[in-house]
């Protein structure tokens, strides 16, 4: 398989913009060395059965990030139970982005794991440190990029088309602020998103900004201002970012981030909210009014029962609303707009079949003149400028050379406050 590292050119000038990944919890602090591991045992004898180690940054209490790779390790491990496949996972919970993550691999290899599955872009560089000691041993990282490039073939990277959720999502807010125009409440200048981000990063401005063409679709008024709080995962801060953007006059808020902080706030603020890894109705439900989401039992199923049936798969996996990869979480219709759920079917269907482009080049501006080209460079590994075209048919295709995003142009409409790499 020939593998890819992508960057970007834009207008002749070269922007790097390989991506990164989310993931953390501030409810329990990582520990200096490995967590203790949780297993599932068996339930039902005469069938295959992989033994599966999950290593987190944080634990299902972040109700985010961690709680969602949770969810879908119990959705996959009923789900291959029907097909025979027994599941025993070992996990390991709060493991931080540096030697303990190391120790982690090593330990769950030396317990006989068949498969191990890192689930922070920071792991990575220590995933890759254990990997070749131990060739009979699949190691996955989820989010990332190197192990697509690399020579080790029992390496993997998965990741899913999640900007088509942010998109849709942004289809929700934009609804709801149209409505709130159409009905005198704001004038269209005052139909301005706030949005919380980790990074600076290609996962995040991807998403962002496939999030704000999602509301401009619906709203053509609409603005976006973006603040980066330098972490994946820290409540206050994503707390205060919500907060300051909603003193800066932003009735919407959206977030990349992976706590509740960013819904409480704008419900305090009177703002409305778009969530992301987890339905937040609940501790706003007078401001959050949709989540997004990747469904990890989707590519686990795949991964796991290649495992359990010794064939090969893929080194570089993503997909989306196709494959069902990305969902979205409740409709909050108490406080929807009219024919939001009707609209979501339709946009929904549309990007599912490939007839809708999240990244249409005809709908969004670089410096006010149509993006026309963007070119993602095929190094092998060595930056070596052999190009590959990330514009053609009327649209930039993301994830199409890797499953790590590699959007970072900078479109009009959206105002970045801050950086942070």
């Amino acid at each position: 398989m020939k593998k890819r590292i992508l960057a970007m050119l834009l207008a002749g000038s070269m922007v790097f913009g390989l991506t990164a990944c989310g993931g953390g919890s501030t409810a329990t602090p990582a520990p200096e060395g490995s967590a203790p591991a949780e297993t599932t045992p068996v339930e039902s004898e005469g069938a295959k059965t992989v033994k599966v180690g999950l290593i987190c940054i944080g634990d299902e209490n972040d109700q985010g990030y961690t709680y969602n790779f949770i969810r879908g390790k119990e959705a996959v491990t009923e789900a291959l139970a029907a097909k025979g496949i027994n599941v025993e996972w070992l996990v390991k919970y709060n493991i931080g982005e540096d030697a303990s993550c190391e120790e982690a691999n090593i330990e769950l290899a030396e317990e006989g794991c068949d498969l191990i599955i890192n689930n922070s872009f920071g792991f990575e560089d220590h995933m890759l440190k254990v990997a070749p000691d131990y060739p009979d041993i699949e190691f996955i990282s989820c989010t990332n990029q190197a192990s697509a490039v690399d020579d080790l073939p029992n390496t993997h990277n998965a990741f899913a088309n999640i900007y088509e959720g942010r998109y849709l999502a942004g289809v929700v807010a934009g609804m709801k602020m149209q409505e709130m125009i159409d009905a005198g409440e704001i004038t269209p200048e005052q139909a301005v998103i706030g949005y919380v981000g980790a990074y600076s990063f290609a996962e995040v401005i991807s998403g962002f900004t496939a999030y704000y063409l999602g509301a401009k679709s619906v709203c053509p008024s609409v603005t976006m201002k973006v603040s980066f709080v330098g972490s994946w995962s820290d409540a206050t801060l994503e707390g205060n970012a919500a907060q300051a953007l909603c003193d800066e006059g932003c009735i919407m808020i959206s977030q990349h981030s992976d706590n509740t902080t960013p819904a409480t706030a704008a419900q305090s603020a009177g703002a409305f909210h778009t969530g992301y890894n987890n339905d937040m109705i609940s501790i706003a439900p007078e401001a959050s009014l949709i989540g997004t989401r990747i469904d990890w039992s989707v590519y686990f199923e795949y991964a796991i029962e290649a495992v359990a049936n010794g064939e090969e798969f893929d080194q570089d996996w993503c997909h989306g609303m196709d494959e069902g990869a990305v969902v979205m979480t409740a409709l909050n219709e108490d406080i929807a707009a009219a024919g939001t759920a009707e609209k979501m079917a339709e946009v929904e269907e549309a990007i599912r079949t490939g007839a809708l482009q999240v990244f249409d080049t005809t709908t969004f501006t670089v410096d006010g003149a149509e993006l026309t080209t963007c070119m993602a460079i095929d190094t092998d590994g060595d930056f070596t400028a052999d190009s590959e075209e990330a514009v053609f048919d009327g649209a930039f295709h993301e994830s199409y050379f890797q499953s790590a995003p590699y959007f970072t142009t900078r479109i009009d409409g959206i105002e970045w406050l801050n950086e942070a790499f």
